[in-house]
């Protein structure tokens, strides 16, 4: 006796493709951030012509030594945003420009944490570059 097998149809729920295609999104977004850049070579940034910025309400320094510096006196990171929040007070817009000069050879790990400082207190970010004279 022959039995007649009853035909199954699946079908996919719409709902559960978006969530396997968030999942990937997260996935790839993770791997992306956790690239190992350790071995990145770059040059450091220069320009042929450099325009003159604002006079500045903050100059900021990193030294070839690693040490930082707010306005000429020797500082920590940790005091930074207050210290950046205090002198710029309630200057306008416009005027609230912090100047950041950094050696071409500190690492990242030591100038991001700064420029977050400066973005927090809410400062506007003008980098120092040296002009390229060749």
């Amino acid at each position: 006796m022959k039995l007649s097998r009853k035909k199954l149809k699946v079908e996919v729920p719409s709902v559960a493709m978006g969530d396997i295609a968030f999942n990937l999104l997260v996935f790839f977004v993770i791997l992306a951030r956790a690239q190992d850049d350790r071995h990145l070579q770059w040059t450091p940034a220069r320009a042929r012509s450099i325009e003159s910025a604002a006079p500045a309400a903050v100059r900021i320094a990193i030294d070839k030594n690693n040490d930082l510096f707010f306005n000429g006196m020797k500082t920590s990171v940790g005091q930074l945003k207050d210290l950046i929040t205090q002198r710029l007070g309630d200057l306008p817009a416009g005027k609230r420009t912090v100047w950041l000069k950094v050696h071409d050879e500190t690492a990242a790990l030591r100038f991001e944490p700064v420029i977050e400082a400066i973005s927090s207190a809410g400062g506007e970010l003008v980098h120092i570059l040296d002009e390229d004279k060749e």
